[in-house]
């Protein structure tokens, strides 16, 4: 019997050995979006600008200890991987949900493998590279149609000198004092907050603190540190006009980059799970979404003549400042607004190597209309954050157009606000703007 017993055993392990091995089931959704947050965390060792925001569980963190070089080899392998995954997974689902997760993870993963490029010191075209990050090109305008923009402002302005002089000689009679800046911005804030809870629920515990900063190469920032709480930094390098507390009221908090934010960790990351929702990477198509629905919610929350209104009878008087003239001064700024895409031209020339200093600072004083010492840190920003500065213009130009589409313009403030809240609360793609849009 013990012979006997030790002949099946060894039969049944000679079977074993010719069996084919089982194949790994492959990774699921939730996995791989672990994967796609690791990845990006260790990344962001490095590249300190990498990680806009992270608001997941620290199990996720990388160990404190990090290689002495950064590995763009190694790391672009790891992008790739994860991008096959998921376009794996991609081939074999049918779940509208899972489809969506995989698609936006993978556009985010091409942007990461162009910035691990260009934090190695790769770089590409400027056109090239925005496509990778974010996932589109800036359309391209000759000097003509600034021309023609800047004709108009011309015709606007009264008074002598050029165009820049006479737009920089309105502007500076509505620079806040820095005395009265905490005032008015916190004014402008609540009031932006009062018109977006009429729309919206937010977390009860929302919150945000203000600070005013210096030597920053940016204007604002918001800084979403997780559980419904920001820091919002003002740089006060530069003087502050009246309708920045309107731009920081609307673009960093409510119901730009602080709700926005907010939206996706309580809808998408508390609610349901989605693991990579926990972390921003700036240099993204998330951005572009970003930046463009934060500038497009300053039209949402002051509609028509409303941003006039509320200068005159709450934001000059806080500030001191006389009303005179501020209804010119939002025709100017209107029209500056269609200027700025000037900024990518300027944008290109930097990064493509086609315009030298003198060139850029031309264009960024009789196309942008800024002073001396604001083109300076516009071309500081450029060579910080490259092609970043679409995300501003044509972001805005596309979320716009995506709103049309879905809302139908600004006859329904419901509708819009409706619409407006679904975008902020999904893991939307340039591409799904420009399909929408069509």
């Amino acid at each position: 019997m013990k012979y006997y017993l030790s002949f099946l055993l060894l039969v049944v392990a000679a079977l074993a050995r010719k069996q084919p091995e089982s194949k790994m089931a492959p990774p699921g959704i939730n996995q791989l979006a672990t994967q796609y947050v690791r990845l990006a965390l260790d990344i962001g060792r490095y590249d300190s600008s990498f990680v806009d925001a992270y608001y997941g569980s620290d199990s996720l963190q990388p160990s404190a200890t990090k290689k002495a070089t950064f590995s763009k080899d190694s790391f672009l392998l790891e992008v790739q991987h994860l991008q096959d995954a998921l376009g794996q997974l991609l081939l074999q689902t049918t779940n509208d949900t899972i489809q969506k997760r995989a698609t936006w993870m993978k556009a985010q993963l091409t942007a990461f493998g162009r910035r691990i490029k260009i934090y190695s010191g790769e770089y590409a075209s400027f056109d090239a590279e925005s496509m990778d990050l974010y996932s589109v090109a800036a359309p391209v305008y000759p000097e003509t149609h600034y021309q023609a923009l800047v004709a108009q402002l011309d015709t606007l302005l009264q008074g002598k000198g050029t165009v820049q002089e006479r737009f920089q000689l309105l502007c500076n009679r509505f620079i806040i004092p820095k005395a009265k800046l905490d005032t008015v911005f916190h004014a402008a804030i609540a009031e932006c907050r009062k018109r977006t809870l009429h729309h919206y629920t937010l977390p009860a515990n929302e919150n945000f603190m203000l600070q005013f900063v210096s030597d920053k190469p940016w204007s604002g920032y918001n800084w979403y540190k997780g559980n419904y709480q920001s820091l919002i930094q003002i740089n006060t390098d530069l003087q502050i006009f009246i309708d920045r507390a309107i731009d920081v009221g609307t673009h960093e908090s409510y119901p730009g980059h602080h709700v926005y934010n907010m939206l996706l960790e309580k809808n998408l990351y508390h609610d349901k799970g989605w693991v990579e929702i926990s972390l921003y990477p700036l240099f993204s198509p998330q951005s572009l979404i970003a930046e463009g629905s934060a500038n497009y919610g300053i039209d949402l929350v002051f509609p028509g003549n409303d941003k006039i209104a509320f200068c005159k009878d709450v934001l000059l008087p806080l500030a001191g400042l006389d009303t005179t003239g501020i209804s010119i001064y939002f025709k100017a700024q209107a029209i500056k607004g269609q200027l700025k895409f000037a900024r990518n031209e300027v944008g290109r020339g930097i990064i493509n190597k086609t315009m030298d200093t003198p060139t850029t600072m031309r264009w960024l004083k009789d196309y942008c209309l800024m002073n001396e010492e604001t083109a300076k840190k516009s071309i500081r920003f450029i060579n910080v954050n490259r092609s970043y500065v679409i995300n501003y213009n044509y972001g805005m130009e596309l979320i716009k157009n995506y709103m049309e589409a879905k809302a139908g313009g600004a006859a329904d403030a419901d509708k819009r606000w409706e619409a407006f809240g679904v975008l902020l609360s999904n893991p939307v793609l340039p591409s799904d703007l420009l399909k929408a849009s069509k």
